[in-house]
């Protein structure tokens, strides 16, 4: 009997103690725009706005190839929780983009977004996102106004693409220094990428001692490019520059030849043309074209290449596939930054600390070069935010009669053959 009673009374001691044992409280969200909470059960929950259908679907297709394989190579976790990959059509216009935006930003589980392809619709989409509390990083937008912050620029907006201020310089340098240009006119479609690469490169090849000649625009959806070729050639340029996607794009390249007075003037695109349905498409008109755009190189970027075709059967369809491997990483390596993880598994990520985090990303060693996310000087007395590239992986292309005629444009890469690098 006065054992039982010991022991009920050793029970009753060690409940009394248990209970005076403070309680582990519970997490409480500091951050200043909100936390993502993600129980131990749920994925960590990626978006991704880009064309996946329309002219621009290639950039789509290699948007989503690449940051699967990043994820792949994370083993498909992060922090112990699945990573899980939601796709959101933006297509290359700003009604996509808003589209889209409004889709993303009505799913609290979304942590972060990569995307855009298109800078139009990253300027329509960028105050929806930034408002939502999301941050976002392109692989893919160069329009100088999205890190502008006198301009689009917010918050939430980063990118691994270069900015077109450095591609509109190499541009102007290659037509001015290599081909010895002296004139030069550019076409844009209005867009922000197209209207800020042309104006880049329009404004650089003055500042270098060129004489700038037209600086026309068309409209996507346009067919008959003979007007504004007609126009640009009453004062034919030694150089016609036109940073234009498909089909656009082609119609100008392919129209060229039929309106007399361009028949010196050297054709020259830019990475919205690096695809590999641009030659096939214009064929001879396109022989001897240039076009600017990323270049990657090194071993790391042939590992990604290996990788890539490995997983998917074929290599990237269009360019911008290194960048978004780079992108989705330095967001998930933020991500793992700022994540508080409780015993149970929970997650609890600060929206605000995430974009600290990344704008903090410095010396990563991606793909693409080494990359800085935080504030630059690209203009003497003017700082941008969100370039997180330096401009170092570009160089000029030319468009040869091997590369038209190759069955397989893979066999050559998804670009024509380097002449130039900076």
């Amino acid at each position: 009997m006065k054992r039982l009673a010991f022991v009920s009374l050793l029970l009753l001691v060690s409940m009394v103690a248990a209970a005076c044992v403070p309680a582990k409280p519970a997490f409480e969200c500091t951050d200043e725009i909100g936390c993502v909470d993600i129980a131990p059960d749920e994925p960590i929950h990626i978006a991704y706005m880009q064309p996946l259908t329309g002219a621009a679907v290639v950039y789509g297709e290699s948007l989503k190839g690449a940051i699967e394989l990043a994820v792949a190579d994370r083993g498909g976790q992060l922090l112990g929780h699945d990573i899980k990959l939601t796709g959101f059509d933006s297509g290359c216009s700003a009604e996509g983009g808003e589209t889209a935006a409004t889709k993303v930003a009505a799913d609290p589980t979304i942590v972060g977004v990569i995307g855009t392809t298109c800078s139009s619709a990253m300027t329509a989409a960028m105050s929806t996102i930034n408002e939502a509390g999301l941050t976002i990083i392109s692989q893919a937008n160069t329009s100088p106004k999205l890190t502008d912050p006198d301009e689009t620029w917010e918050p939430c907006y980063f990118r691994t693409a270069h900015n077109d201020l450095f591609q509109g310089m190499v541009a102007a340098r290659f037509a001015y220094e290599e081909l010895g240009a002296r004139t030069a006119a550019a076409i844009h479609d209005g867009d922000p990428y197209t209207e800020g690469l042309a104006r880049a490169f329009y404004d650089a090849f003055i500042g270098l001692g060129g004489e700038g000649v037209a600086f026309e625009a068309i409209n996507k959806g346009d067919t008959d490019m003979r007007p504004v070729l007609t126009t640009i050639a009453a004062n034919p340029p030694d150089v016609l520059y036109f940073p234009i996607f498909e089909p656009e794009g082609n119609f100008i390249a392919a129209q060229s030849v039929e309106v007399p007075g361009l028949e010196d003037t050297v054709l020259f695109g830019a990475d919205g043309l690096t695809v590999a349905t641009f030659a096939p498409s214009t064929g001879e008109a396109a022989l001897g074209m240039y076009l600017s755009g990323p270049y990657i190189t090194g071993d790391k970027a042939a590992e990604f290449m290996r990788k890539y075709e490995e997983m998917h059967g074929e290599k990237p369809p269009g360019p911008f596939g290194e960048h978004g491997y780079d992108a989705i990483n330095i967001l998930m390596n933020a991500i793992e930054k700022v994540a508080v993880v409780e015993e149970d598994g929970t997650v609890h990520i600060g929206r605000q600390a995430l974009r600290d985090a990344v704008t903090a990303t410095s010396g990563f060693d991606g793909i693409t070069g080494i990359l800085d996310c935080g504030p630059k000087e690209l203009v003497p007395g003017k700082t941008f935010y969100g370039d997180c590239a330096t401009g170092e992986a570009l160089a000029i292309f030319q468009v040869d009669a091997e590369w038209i005629a190759s069955e397989d444009v893979y066999e050559m890469g998804v670009h024509p053959p380097v002449v130039w690098t900076p």
